[in-house]
């Protein structure tokens, strides 16, 4: 059964349920023939609607493309394919069961198994995990880096399976690794895949002891839980991970992240004194050096508070502190040396929005047209999908045809 047949199912025409998610009758027709998936904040309300679970909805969502694509007789193009999330998680309970067992064994037994290993390989995998991890941030389309990762998660899993280093630091940087596939996945919208590494990240750095890691595992999961706006979830887990990262090395900014990422359950929440305050906790990353706040899967240094703040006035409604923040970050995600193109597309749909909120078309249409040049420069399904949320917001601004071509264009940016 797919969309369309659940739908009718239960006796809505598209028209009807399109008013009762009080979106576009055309949004409605797309979901079904697969041109177009509903956001994350859609989704919770499109299953509530069809009486389904979220589990359920992905499942009425997965068949037309499948269907398009075995129909025109070729493999999809897109690095991070179906198949490549079988394996990745074939990988992750591979290093599962190998850490169960290191975990198992007493102090004495592991130390033993340890006699005659090459002192070297940790550090090799900890130098390449790092590698990866700038390649990444440097890369326009990040789905290009997951293949890498993937070889690399076999590499380290056979190092554990033979005992060819400290089981300790081996299971760190498999830790460290899962949080890379899972930030690739999450860049491409596969949010299952990302809670899911997500999660093994955060078990295997229990095992490993690692504090700041399952910490931040902790951290990444939450920006799941918000992609569908379920904060109070989110707020959850980020509570856990304060309490990790306080019993983790004060010497890295794990604890001051945490704090900026609070600040954003926050906002969703409403609680602008309480967004505020984690806001203030997250400035102090600005006392330590830098040698402090950059490990790879870590990199927290203050440098995008204010495009962070900007972002959660806009949440909160506070357009006068939002433009102010925003305006300041602009300036400092210039895309020479090579900064992030998802950074300054995020920074340029939130003042998008603030044009909407304020009925102001010459912004909305200045702003959302160089953040849909960016996201198709770099192929980033983070800044198309908040440039699909900003559609949500025009309302009656799609009556303007400047409005109403830049709708079409994110409908296609956004296409499978």
């Amino acid at each position: 059964m797919g969309l369309a047949e659940r739908r009718r199912v239960l006796g809505y025409s598209q028209e009807k349920l399109a008013q009762l998610l009080g979106v576009d009758r055309t949004t409605v027709g797309r979901w079904e023939c697969g041109k177009v998936a509903p956001q994350p904040p859609q989704r919770r309300g499109l299953a509530t609607a069809l009486e389904i679970s979220l589990q359920e909805l992905d499942l009425l969502l997965t068949p037309p493309r499948a269907v398009v694509e075995e129909t025109a007789g070729h493999q999809s193009s897109d690095p991070l394919s179906a198949g490549d999330d079988e394996m990745i998680r074939r990988e992750f309970l591979r290093i599962l069961t190998v850490s169960g067992a290191f975990t198992a064994l007493s102090a004495e037994d592991a130390e033993g198994l340890a006699e005659g290993m090459s002192p070297g390989v940790p550090a090799d995998f900890a130098r390449m995990n790092g590698h990866l991890w700038q390649v990444y941030r440097l890369a326009r389309s990040k789905s290009a880096v997951y293949p890498v990762v993937r070889d690399q998660l076999t590499t380290l899993n056979d190092a554990l399976a033979s005992n060819r280093g400290s089981p300790r630091p081996l299971l760190s940087a498999a830790a460290d690794l899962f949080q890379l596939a899972g930030e690739v996945a999450f860049d491409g919208n596969r949010y299952a895949a990302a809670a899911a590494s997500y999660s093994l990240a955060a078990s295997v750095s229990k095992d490993a002891g690692a504090y700041d890691l399952w910490a931040c595992a902790l951290v990444r999961h939450a920006y799941v839980d918000m992609s569908e706006q379920r904060y109070r979830h989110a707020a959850q887990m980020l509570g856990a991970a304060e309490r990790l990262a306080g019993r983790g090395d004060s010497c890295l900014s794990t604890r001051y992240w945490v704090a900026s990422v609070q600040a954003e359950a926050y906002a969703g929440l409403g609680d602008l004194e309480a967004c505020e305050r984690a806001m203030d906790r997250a400035e102090a990353v600005r006392d330590l050096t830098s040698d402090s706040v950059d490990c790879g899967w870590l990199r927290f240094d203050g440098a995008r508070l204010a495009e962070e703040r900007g972002s959660r006035y806009v949440r909160l409604g506070r357009l006068d502190l939002a433009e102010k923040a925003l305006k300041d970050a602009l300036g400092q995600t210039a895309l020479a040396s090579g900064q992030s193109y998802r950074r300054r597309g995020a920074v340029l749909t939130d003042l998008a929005v603030v044009g909407v909120r304020r009925r102001d078309i010459d912004q909305v249409v200045e702003h959302a047209r160089e953040a849909i040049e960016l996201a198709r420069s770099s192929g980033s399904g983070y800044t198309a999908r908040r440039l699909q949320a900003l559609c949500d917001e025009f309302g009656t601004l799609s009556r303007d045809h400047r409005v109403a071509e830049l709708e079409a264009e994110i409908a296609a940016l956004c296409a499978p």
